[in-house]
């Protein structure tokens, strides 16, 4: 199991080396000049040649003058050694202010997706359970719902309903469990869509299964045999799955943080594109690839709890 992680991790390398060069790519074909917008956010007065020597004395600071090979060589030796650079905006190094702002955005992803787990995992047994009832039509419609709903309509319906209509619910802000209900809900309705569709489709053939029918025929109830027989052999796809509705949560959460004003790096890196600032993107996007990899790690390793059959070697 040891030699199977360190493996896994050493295959992230590359994955993450490929995700970093793809990003500095990208970032530096955009539209805009760093310099320039940095130069217009501090009100310089300067004009003529005073302003052109300014734009070029800062585009020589930030390294903006190297050809693109060099500013991703210097970019990658630095980020090696741990070191991400400073904001553009902020001049505050990176690392630590994705460090600061991580713990918001882990516990709105994690309860986002506790509650998709949870009324997915419901609905998705009951709908197999009562196939071809209104159960079962009324989690199908649940279903398309969730999936073809973007979540900041979403964000935005809650908030009226919750906040300016029934006054429950703080329409924004960072503190405290009252304002992550909103944006937790507006995470978790989405995926559990996905995720009742799912656990309905791999119950209904698991239930099919002759295992079942043999302890059917022994007399164990119905309910019995969903939960102790059916439910683990149907949680392989179904977890695999939530690993990536993880990492889709924890994208979700730059959209989701902007509509409720909440701080974290979804809204940090929405602030960093707006600004151009190159360092925070390329940081967020690090820390977004390296939690892809760890999610992936692992709901592999979680396999073999579920399934004694599975052995890493």
């Amino acid at each position: 199991m040891l030699r199977y992680i360190q493996i896994r991790l050493l295959m992230a390398i590359p994955v993450l080396v490929g995700v970093s060069i793809l990003s500095f790519s990208i970032l530096h074909l955009i539209p805009g000049d760093p310099a320039r917008i940095l130069l217009n956010n501090m009100g310089s007065g300067a004009a003529g040649d005073a302003s052109e020597q300014a734009y070029q004395n800062l585009r020589a600071e930030l390294g903006l003058d190297d050809p693109f090979l060099i500013q991703y060589l210097n970019y990658a030796a630095d980020a090696v050694r741990g070191d991400l650079g400073y904001s553009y905006t902020t001049n505050q190094p990176v690392g630590e202010t994705i460090l600061e702002l991580l713990p918001a955005t882990l516990q709105l992803t994690i309860f986002g997706l506790g509650i998709a787990i949870v009324i997915g995992m419901v609905l998705g047994v009951a709908a197999s359970m009562y196939r071809n009832t209104w159960v079962d039509t009324m989690t199908m419609i649940f279903s398309l719902i969730g999936l073809s709903m973007p979540s900041f309509w979403l964000g935005f319906i809650l908030i009226d309903l919750f906040s300016f209509r029934l006054g429950f619910l703080p329409a924004t802000g960072s503190e405290g469990i009252r304002a992550l209900i909103l944006p937790a809900l507006t995470l978790g309705l989405v995926a559990a869509g996905v995720v009742a569709r799912l656990v309905r489709s791999t119950m209904l053939e698991v239930l099919q299964q002759e295992y079942i029918v043999t302890a059917r025929s022994k007399g164990l109830r119905y309910r019995v045999v969903v939960v102790r027989h059916a439910l683990r052999n149907a949680l392989i796809p179904v977890v695999t799955v939530i690993g990536l509705q993880f990492g889709a949560l924890l994208s979700g959460a730059v959209i989701t943080e902007t509509v409720f004003a909440r701080r974290g790096i979804g809204r940090l890196a929405v602030d960093a594109v707006l600004s151009r600032d190159y360092p925070m993107i390329q940081g967020t996007i690090l820390i977004a690839a390296f939690g892809y990899v760890i999610i992936n790690l692992v709901v592999d390793l979680s396999y073999a709890w579920m399934d004694p059959r599975i052995k890493y070697r």
